[in-house]
């Protein structure tokens, strides 16, 4: 489960920053009092046009950065006051996250198996189940730097799950793939849904969210401007098209 209350982040600007903002304040607030609940067995979707804050918020969840002010909880964690022991909880994909070019996809694998303490017979288990669902056996033992766009985002997905995380925050888990390697994602995604894991992400692809949102909520200059059901969602659409439904939000 995870748990946001009144969640703020404010960032500190340079004389650079302010002169390309064109403002005189020294301070700018990325995200502004969010609040929302993910539940496990639900898909929860954060929307947003670019420089919405979901990505801050994103990891502000994940304990990669401090919240200015607000709650984090993660599985009944702190996550503020516990970032470690919640860290321990969450898998957390980020496209800005690289891999290192020398070392081969089980090498990586292993590497942030050691970091989480997985044991040895619980690793190969775990690999044996995420290389058949991603299709990475043909490449687990090839060199990183020699990997595709989508060969790389798959060894970063079982990076992210090797732990068997209850917890799983994918941030635009499909941009820029292949058709292929987007529908592995998806069903990785579903799959995570079936074993009751909670799981939150980002798209910009309004067709993902349909297909498999539970929750959604949207935001728009560091705050939520939308927050429910998918089916409520729906139903309440005044638009057929979703992209359109979601313009009309933000722009309210």
């Amino acid at each position: 489960m995870i748990k946001v209350e009144q969640l703020t982040k404010e960032f500190t600007l340079s004389k650079a920053q302010k002169k390309e903002l064109n403002t005189n304040e020294n301070i700018t607030r990325a995200v502004e009092n969010v609040s929302f609940m993910c539940n496990p067995g639900e898909v929860f979707s954060l929307l947003g046009p670019n420089g919405a804050g979901k990505t801050t918020t994103l990891r502000m969840i994940s304990t990669i950065i401090q919240p200015t002010s607000g709650k984090v909880e993660i599985c009944g964690i702190d996550a503020i006051r516990f970032p470690r022991e919640a860290r321990m909880k969450i898998g957390f994909l980020t496209g800005s996250t690289g891999l290192y070019a020398r070392l081969n996809a089980n090498e990586i694998i292993d590497y942030f198996a050691s970091l989480y303490n997985v044991p040895k017979a619980l690793l190969k288990e775990r690999k044996a189940y995420l290389y058949d669902l991603l299709d990475m056996k043909g490449f687990a033992d090839k060199k990183i730097g020699k990997l595709s766009t989508g060969m790389k985002q798959k060894v970063s997905i079982c990076r992210t799950m090797i732990h068997d995380p209850e917890v799983l925050i994918f941030d635009e888990p499909t941009s820029g793939l292949d058709v292929i390697t987007a529908e592995s994602i998806i069903k990785l995604i579903r799959s995570c849904k079936e074993q009751d894991k909670t799981v939150i992400f980002s798209s910009h692809i309004m067709g993902e969210v349909d297909l498999l949102s539970d929750r959604l909520a949207i935001i728009h200059n560091g705050e939520l401007k939308h927050h429910g059901t998918m089916k409520d969602f729906r139903s309440e659409m005044k638009d057929k098209s979703l992209t359109q439904a979601f313009i009309n939000i933000v722009q309210s």
